[in-house]
């Protein structure tokens, strides 16, 4: 009915926020072309578009990774799809383990930068051609998460979430990591992993 402005996609045990909708429309992601199936426990595998409080609203409940066998390219399929349906505002989140000791189970880490291992070995979703509707071959990064919505979710973060802006790194998964190289992501610079 109204397309949406604002999109979040939902990790592992988030997707219950799509319940907060109002006037939900849901669409399983195996009925929508292209996009890749969510294999992962805790990933519903579901589109619902709706309204969230005075926005109207996508919730991807679970989103797909490189060690379910997807290329980078598929995994972009949900949100190259959000863009081309009107999406100005993407929100991520996930379920990460922290690589810092004040930053322990329930806090909550806006993501100020990140490193991306798969994406430096080659693993981007921005190899082979370029699709300008999407933006230039070479983005900067240096603003990747937006100030203002960073300190916006900081300012009206609950204050039992300690919210705090950190670094995050990904990696491919999908073991966790050994403590060998939980230290040197930390030396790195990172504050979380996934």
């Amino acid at each position: 009915r109204e397309p949406p402005r604002v999109a979040l996609v939902c990790g592992s045990g988030l997707g219950a926020l799509a319940e907060e909708l109002t006037e939900p429309i849901t669409i399983d992601y195996r009925d929508i072309p292209h996009f890749p199936r969510s294999t992962v426990q805790g990933h519903a595998g579901r589109l619902v578009v709706g309204r969230l409080g005075s926005a109207p609203c996508a919730v991807l409940q679970g989103r797909f990774h490189l060690y379910e066998g997807n290329a980078p390219s598929q995994v972009v399929i949900p949100v190259r799809t959000m863009a081309l349906l009107g999406v100005h505002t993407l929100v991520l989140t996930n379920a990460a383990g922290s690589l810092r000791p004040e930053l322990g189970p329930g806090h909550l880490l806006v993501i100020r930068d990140h490193i991306d291992l798969p994406g430096l070995a080659g693993r981007s979703p921005l190899v082979g051609p370029n699709d300008e509707r999407f933006g230039t071959r070479f983005p900067s990064m240096t603003d990747a998460y937006d100030p203002a919505l960073r300190r916006l979710a900081l300012a009206l973060a609950p204050k039992e979430l300690r919210a705090r802006s950190g670094v995050y790194v990904g990696v491919g998964g999908p073991s966790y990591e050994t403590p060998a190289e939980c230290r040197y992501l930390r030396r790195a610079g990172a504050h979380a992993v996934g």
